[in-house]
């Protein structure tokens, strides 16, 4: 029997006191910040993944609301978010939902298939996806792994993330046509 859903109140906790520093960063964007969120080390908790994955899927149902359209598949760029595509996949065949994961690869596989895409042999070419971010700055990162899913042929309409750091990538992503669902701010994180 699986354990009941962690409410986000504890999701937040857990974010607060596992993931959540004030320290001198320099971030993926290249800017400086004195505060520091590592999304991983709550992903890769236990409780954490389990409550990740089932408040991740309700931001893709969410997404899939306002859209219109069905995801196939979730996933992301490596490594951020792959402990949070496994759980999200997990939680949603727990919820009777095919949901099949992958992960986009920074640079193609050196050896084998060379390929920059991992699970596609659980999609089909055209299908829409939902992207999963840990934390999104700029969404430089999420753009970056939302070309390299097109070019695999796949459609991504969607971005379900934990924390924004506010500093403009939510906007970024929606101009480039992806809808964007959040569990947390960086604002909320850093009052609390």
């Amino acid at each position: 029997m699986a354990a009941a859903t962690p409410d986000r109140a504890r999701l937040f906790e857990l974010l607060r006191s596992l993931s959540f520093s004030r320290r001198t960063v320099t971030l993926a964007s290249g800017a400086e910040s004195d505060l520091y969120v590592d999304c991983k080390q709550t992903a890769l908790h236990p409780e954490g993944a389990w409550a990740l994955g089932h408040h991740l899927l309700d931001a893709v149902e969410s997404i899939e609301t306002r859209t219109g359209r069905k995801a196939t598949a979730v996933g992301g760029m490596s490594i951020g978010a792959d402990p949070l595509a496994t759980a999200v996949s997990l939680v949603a065949h727990l919820r009777g939902r095919h949901l099949p994961a992958f992960l986009v690869r920074k640079t193609p596989k050196s050896h084998g298939t060379a390929v920059w895409l991992e699970g596609m042999a659980n999609l089909e070419r055209g299908a829409g996806v939902v992207l999963l971010e840990d934390v999104i700055t700029t969404g430089g990162s999420t753009l970056k792994a939302a070309e390299r899913v097109r070019e695999e042929g796949l459609e991504p309409f969607g971005v379900a993330v934990i924390v924004d750091r506010e500093s403009g990538g939510r906007a970024a992503l929606g101009a480039a046509g992806l809808e964007v669902e959040t569990l947390y701010t960086l604002s909320a994180l850093a009052d609390s």
